[in-house]
C-alpha cells in the first residue's frame, strides 16, 4: 500500500521531471502582468500573528477557485476572462499574473510542487500555467466547449484529474507543461448522472493515495472513484444526511473539508481508513462568507474564496478570499 498522503494538494510525481518548455498554445490570450508587487520576506510554514485573515481581490474578478503551493502564496482565478492572480498571504497584496482573454474562464485550481499551475476551464479546456509568472504553457482540449462544464482539478500519482459537472466522466492529463494523452474516465457503479444541473464538482485523493474523492453538488453526495475503472462508490454519510451544495473539497490525512458554497458554511468530516463512510465532527461558519466556493489550506489556516453567486455582477463589485482557523 502506498504511503498515506499527508493533504489533498498536489502529490509527488514519481520520476524526475524536466522543465517543460515555455510556450503559449491558445492564440489570442494576453500574456501581460500588471506591475503590482507583492510583499518580500522567507516564506513560513504557519501563518504568523498579523497576516490578514482577509484580502481583495480586483473589482469585477468573479472569482471561484483558489489554490496554494508550498509558499505563502494564493492563486485565484477569474470566471470573467480566466485571468489569474496572485496573493501574498503575508501581506494581502497581489498581482494579476495572467491577464486572461476573450472567451477563457478559470475556475478550479491546483498548484504542483515543480510550480506549475492546473486550471479547470470550464468550456471543455483544462490550461497549464507557470505559478509564478503566470505564463502559459499548455492547453488540453477534454471536451467540446459545449454541454460540459470542466469545474475542478487535483493531482494524484502522474495525472491531473479534472471534474465534469455536466458529463458522468472525469478527464486526465500528465503531469508538466508539455502536453501528452488526454483521457476520459467514466463513471460507473453507483453514480447516477442528473440532467440539467451540476453533478461532479470538487475532487480530491483518498488517504492511501489510491483513488479520488469527488462531491456531488445535486443533490448532495460524495463518492469514491477508481482511478483506473471509473467505478464509483458513494460513501456512507454520518451525523448529516447530504452535503448539498458541495463545492471545493480539501483533505488533510482522514479530515475532509466540503465547502457547502449557498449555504455559507463547511462541513468537517472524519474519513473510514478506505474512504466509505464520512462522519461529520462539526461545521465551519463565518460571517463573512459571501457563497465560499473552494478552499486551500496553510498552515493552520483555511483560505477561502467568495464566489458572490447571489450578487449581481458588475465591472465594480468587489470580491476578497477569507481565512478561518482549521
Amino acid at each position: 500500500m502506498p504511503p498515506t498522503r499527508p493533504h489533498s494538494g498536489p502529490q509527488p510525481h514519481p520520476h524526475p521531471r524536466p522543465r517543460p518548455t515555455r510556450r503559449a498554445v491558445l492564440g489570442g490570450a494576453a500574456l501581460a502582468a500588471l506591475a503590482v508587487t507583492a510583499g518580500a520576506g522567507t516564506a513560513s510554514a504557519t501563518p504568523r500573528t498579523g497576516w490578514p485573515t482577509e484580502f481583495q481581490l480586483p473589482d469585477g474578478w468573479l472569482p471561484e477557485g483558489i489554490a496554494i503551493g508550498g509558499g505563502p502564496y494564493a492563486y485565484l482565478g477569474s470566471r470573467a476572462n480566466g485571468a489569474l492572480y496572485r496573493a501574498d498571504l503575508r501581506t494581502g497584496e497581489g498581482r494579476i499574473v495572467f491577464a486572461g482573454g476573450t472567451g477563457l474562464v478559470s475556475v478550479g485550481l491546483k498548484v504542483d510542487h515543480d510550480g506549475l499551475l492546473y486550471v479547470a476551464g470550464n468550456t471543455g479546456v483544462a490550461r497549464v500555467h507557470d505559478a509564478r509568472t503566470g505564463e502559459l504553457l499548455a492547453t488540453h482540449q477534454l471536451t467540446p466547449a459545449t454541454g460540459h462544464f470542466i469545474n475542478d482539478v487535483t493531482l494524484l500519482g502522474d495525472r491531473a484529474w479534472f471534474t465534469d459537472s455536466r458529463d458522468a466522466a472525469l478527464h486526465s492529463v500528465p503531469r508538466g507543461g508539455s502536453g501528452g494523452d488526454v483521457r476520459a474516465l467514466p463513471l460507473t457503479g453507483d453514480w447516477v448522472q442528473l440532467p440539467n444541473v451540476n453533478n461532479a464538482n470538487g475532487v480530491v485523493g483518498t488517504p492511501d493515495g489510491r483513488g479520488l474523492i469527488v462531491v456531488k453538488s445535486t443533490p448532495g453526495e460524495l463518492y469514491h472513484v477508481n482511478p483506473r475503472t471509473g467505478h464509483a462508490t458513494r460513501i456512507t454519510l454520518v451525523g448529516q444526511d447530504t452535503v448539498v451544495n458541495g463545492d471545493g473539497l480539501w483533505r488533510i490525512g482522514r479530515t475532509l473539508y466540503v465547502v457547502q458554497n449557498r449555504l455559507n458554511l463547511i462541513s468537517v468530516w472524519d474519513l473510514d481508513a478506505k474512504a466509505t463512510t464520512a462522519t461529520l465532527r462539526r461545521t465551519i461558519t463565518d460571517p463573512r462568507f459571501d457563497v465560499p466556493t473552494t478552499a486551500a489550506r496553510f498552515g493552520d489556516r483555511l483560505y477561502l474564496v467568495n464566489a458572490r453567486f447571489t450578487t449581481t455582477p458588475t465591472p465594480t463589485t468587489t470580491y476578497n478570499a477569507v481565512a478561518v482557523p482549521v
